[in-house]
């Protein structure tokens, strides 16, 4: 359905370019060019690696969680009452633990989206710079992206700018690397060399890594809260038991004494 909505669109603004002027419209494949770059590889290699790790650890916990359950399934019949509502609560703390550890790696605002932004946005900022600079200067109306959902009923390889912004991506890079050698020539000082531009990258990546960080913060601290919960109630469970077993010693020594003193007298008499 989309699709032909998309193309009936695609028709009337063909109809109406005819009625006023002809629409240049150019086109590139986003998904070509990215695998080009080589930082861009980079950094999804290290975003996939540490998503794998985050999963390992969740799946980790959640076998844990499994292997509790299975336990206590199997553990029921010989459990008193308290005993299996204690070990069920310890199950539903984990449990709550893990969710909020699902969320703080994967949820709408968590480790994952941030590392995105300082890992792949500033790449994916350079590639649309070089687009719209290579559209304003051919005078294209219209840019699309081939590699995505996008309708593309025919493209002819003359409008294929791919090509020409994975070039202009890779001149820029040789007159920035060329200016910054110049730079460190004259100046002899390297930590001088850096642009505003880069300063302003590395204020940004450096916000979002103390993002990162309080977020590890507030995650250690709620584990924190949970174990000291826990060890507080194993705590109260352990002098209720001790004082469940000193009465029943002390009723022990009670009715040895009462048996004691009844022989005592049953001798005298």
């Amino acid at each position: 359905m989309t699709k032909k909505i998309f193309l009936f669109a695609f028709l009337i603004l063909g109809f109406s370019s005819i009625a006023q002027k002809a629409q240049k419209i150019g086109f590139v494949d986003l998904e070509y060019i990215l695998e080009n770059i080589p930082e861009y590889m980079e950094a999804q290699s290290k975003i996939n690696t540490k998503a794998i790790t985050w999963q390992n650890d969740i799946e980790q916990q959640q076998k844990e969680i499994e292997a509790l359950r299975v336990a206590l399934n199997n553990e029921k019949a010989l459990l008193t009452k308290a005993l299996i509502e204690e070990k069920e609560e310890d199950i539903q703390i984990m449990e709550l633990d893990l969710k909020n550890l699902q969320i703080a790696h994967f949820g709408t605002n968590g480790d994952l989206f941030f590392l995105r932004q300082q890992l792949v946005k500033p790449v994916q900022d350079i590639v649309y710079n070089a687009i719209q600079d290579i559209a304003s200067k051919r005078k294209f109306d219209f840019v699309m992206d081939k590699s995505s959902s996008l309708l593309m009923l025919y493209t002819n390889k003359e409008f294929d700018i791919s090509e020409l912004v994975l070039n202009s991506i890779t001149r820029s890079k040789k007159v920035d690397a060329l200016k910054e050698k110049q730079n460190r020539k004259e100046t002899n000082v390297e930590s001088n060399i850096e642009n505003e531009d880069t300063i302003n990258a590395q204020n940004n990546n450096e916000a979002l890594q103390e993002k990162i960080d309080d977020r590890e913060t507030k995650k250690e601290a709620l584990k924190n809260k949970i174990e000291e919960q826990r060890a507080e109630k194993l705590k109260k469970r352990e002098e209720q038991k001790k004082a469940i077993e000193e009465k029943r010693q002390q009723r022990i020594k009670e009715i040895e004494a009462a048996k004691k003193a009844q022989k005592e007298k049953k001798q005298n008499n």
